[in-house]
């Protein structure tokens, strides 16, 4: 196992939000922070070279730093009720959603929380149960 592999995950992310010094790295650290409130038992991981990832029940969503935005993917978005509108890309699929946030643009914190929150319920929901 790497020195990095071992290093936990949440570790991993304080440090890619340090090494962004930018508002990509306000914007990914504010968006974590509505996660663990909207799911206080989110696990955190780093999949794919480095992409934070938040599950429970499965992978909720994942968040991608880009030039020009940040990119929060929920897993199974397309199956999410959505009513503030909040996913505003990767919406063609019938499978993930997306929310791209650029500079100077916020994300309604309780609407947001609000959405994290029915993707758990719908990870949880299709969590096979031991059968007795």
């Amino acid at each position: 196992m790497s020195g990095e592999e071992e290093t936990p995950a949440s570790e991993r992310i304080d440090a890619k939000i340090s090494a962004l010094g930018d508002w990509r790295g306000k914007t990914l650290a504010r968006m974590r922070a509505l996660i663990h409130e909207a799911e206080p038992e989110v696990i955190e991981e780093v999949k794919w070279r480095g992409v934070p990832v938040w599950s429970r029940g499965g992978i909720v969503c994942t968040g991608e730093v880009y030039k020009a935005h940040v990119k929060l993917t929920f897993a199974k978005g397309a199956s999410v009720p959505d009513p503030e509108g909040l996913f505003n890309a990767s919406l063609e699929g019938n499978m993930r959603r997306a929310i791209d946030i650029a500079e100077g643009e916020t994300v309604d914190a309780e609407a947001f929380k609000a959405l994290f929150a029915e993707a758990v319920a719908l990870n949880l929901s299709k969590t096979k149960r031991p059968r007795s």
